[in-house]
């Protein structure tokens, strides 16, 4: 089995079971609504009937009638009285076309309706029910024109809200389908860096034998205290890279001694053109710290404005505290960052380089915020003078 191809088909399974679920709430819906529509044309006809058997029962002579018959007349008649006064919600117009009148019923009265009036509003009623006729001894005498109630004027946006909410959904599940594609593919990512930092391994190891040796063969002490600067810096390398996806370890650590090794290490490496300045308090600020990580992102943002500056000017690390975090400042004498991008520059693949992934600061602040609980942002910038950007490291307790 290919165990690569099961997320994605667990991602397709509920994205059609969703769809599924969502086409038999709508059709469900929409089934309810319309036996709605016909319980009420259904309690209309009753009245319908109801008001006919009542005007035939009032035209008898009961008088003419025993008293059993008499007794299950008035029964009826109290019962057609109750089913027409029962009805409080459906708008009715009564016509009268001998009379040529409308007679209206829950309708409210306080629009001062004229016959006029009526007769539009049968006609709007007669497109939406069909009237019903009443007759007496095969006569049609009355037409009886009625409306929706107000159950069913109010449900009837009930289908667009519905679609709404269909919308949305397909949104969440496209945005799902995004999202779970991308975890994917930091999965793949994550895989690969593991997989780089495994093969550096073996030359690497190679090299520390290597350097061993030339110490045996009376080279320049300064040559190789160097290439074992670097050996090192390799090995940090990998670590970091060996430890993306995971959830890093934090220790006690004093930031000052480690912003200044990671310092020293880029200063003596960088253009001479830049003007490098480290200003630190005494003592030292233990914070909770993944070294490699740090050192990650403190390299990101010197590299981050050493570029800004286009390899020329004057790059300031500061470092102080107050009564929860400690705070390192890098500002440089760079283009600058216009304010409507500060947020911006700290999302995936946003970059002014023209070859750049624009994935450095993105992984300064997960680095940052997510495994170290502190916070990175633009301090202040000024266009064509330069940017201050701010790293702020709880101290541990």
């Amino acid at each position: 089995m290919n165990f690569s191809a099961q997320p994605h088909i667990a991602r397709w399974f509920i994205i059609i079971a969703s769809l599924i679920i969502t086409t038999l709430i709508l059709w469900n819906v929409s089934l309810f609504f319309d036996q709605l529509k016909d319980a009420e044309r259904s309690k209309v006809e009753i009245y319908a009937a109801a008001y006919r058997a009542f005007a035939n029962t009032s035209d008898v002579n009961l008088e003419t009638r025993n008293r059993d018959t008499r007794i299950i007349s008035d029964e009826l008649i109290s019962l057609q009285q109750f089913i027409i006064g029962d009805n409080r919600t459906i708008p009715i117009l009564l016509y009268s076309i001998e009379e040529n009148h409308y007679t209206p019923r829950n309708i409210n009265k306080e629009d001062k309706l004229s016959q006029e009036d009526f007769k539009r509003l049968a006609e709007e009623y007669a497109l939406i029910n069909e009237p019903i006729v009443i007759g007496y001894d095969g006569v049609d005498s009355q037409i009886l024109y009625y409306g929706n109630s107000s159950v069913i004027n109010q449900l009837k946006y009930f289908p667009i809200a519905l679609i709404v909410i269909v919308i949305l959904f397909v949104a969440l599940i496209y945005f799902y389908y995004l999202t779970s594609k991308a975890g994917a593919q930091n999965l793949l990512w994550a895989g690969m860096a593991k997989e780089t930092a495994h093969q550096i391994g073996t030359p690497l190891s190679s090299l520390v034998g290597w350097t061993e040796i030339l110490k045996t063969e009376n080279v320049d002490p300064d040559y190789i205290a160097e290439m074992t600067k670097d050996i090192n810096r390799l090995e940090t390398i990998t670590n970091r890279f060996s430890k993306i996806g995971s959830v890093p370890d934090l220790e006690e650590v004093d930031i000052i001694a480690e912003t200044q090794e990671a310092y020293d290490y880029l200063s003596k490496r960088s253009s001479k053109l830049i003007n490098f300045t480290l200003d630190v308090p005494q003592g030292e600020l233990p914070v909770m710290l993944n070294k490699e990580l740090y050192g990650w992102t403190f390299e990101n943002l010197i590299k981050n404005a050493i570029d800004a500056m286009k390899g020329k000017g004057a790059l300031t690390i500061a470092i102080s505290r107050d009564t929860r975090f400690a705070k390192i400042l890098i500002t440089d004498t760079g283009k600058g960052i216009p304010k409507s991008k500060f947020n911006n520059i700290f999302e995936p693949g946003f970059t002014t380089k023209r070859r750049g992934w624009g994935l450095g600061l993105s992984l300064a602040r997960r680095i940052v915020e997510e495994y170290h609980d502190g916070r990175i942002r633009v301090l202040e910038s000024e266009l064509n003078k330069g940017t201050t950007m701010q790293i702020s490291l709880r101290l541990a307790e």
